[in-house]
């Protein structure tokens, strides 16, 4: 799988493939959705023009021109990494496609930024995404981090305990 770094051109398309991905009825086409969470937007053209700005790589995985899959990466260290926002399009979910987006993320990290190690989060209600990644290596790491709801306010939280799992694998 050949990922490519987002620009600000494929912004507003990124953002769309996330909405779909993470938020609504169109989420629910896939399994690895926020929707019975948080009803708010999950991100912005402006917050992934951030994210671009301050050095996080936004990769995507296009198909017939159109952006099917993304991941962001965030150099945390000398040699580790957070992997975040994993997203493919709803349709494709269940194909094999977030696997291998996974495992070329993990490459990316390792063989690009040097990473040994990678970094995640995980909704703890989301039990069914947490055993998607423990079947591919990462464990927790016994840390717990609430739902930032002051920061995110406009996320439109279903639950007033909502926390991430933290998981890492060794690259």
């Amino acid at each position: 799988m050949r990922l490519e770094q987002a620009g600000a051109g494929d912004l507003p398309e990124l953002r769309a493939l996330v909405e779909q991905a993470y938020r609504g009825e169109t989420a629910r086409a896939g399994w690895s959705h926020e929707a019975d969470l948080l009803t708010g937007p999950r991100t912005s053209v402006e917050e992934l023009q951030g994210f671009l700005d301050s050095g996080d790589r936004l990769l995507i995985w296009r198909d017939s021109g159109s952006i099917r899959a993304c991941v962001r990466l965030v150099p945390l260290g000398s040699d580790r990494v957070y992997l975040g926002m994993l997203t493919v399009d709803p349709a494709s979910q269940g194909s094999g496609l977030g696997k291998r987006l996974l495992a070329a993320a993990e490459a990316y990290a390792r063989e690009v930024l040097g990473a040994g190690e990678m970094e995640m989060q995980v909704f703890s209600r989301r039990r069914e995404l947490l055993s998607f990644y423990e079947r591919r290596g990462y464990r927790p790491t016994g840390e717990r981090r609430p739902f930032p709801y002051e920061e995110w306010p406009q996320a439109g939280a279903l639950f007033e305990d909502l926390e991430f799992v933290v998981l890492e694998k060794a690259l």
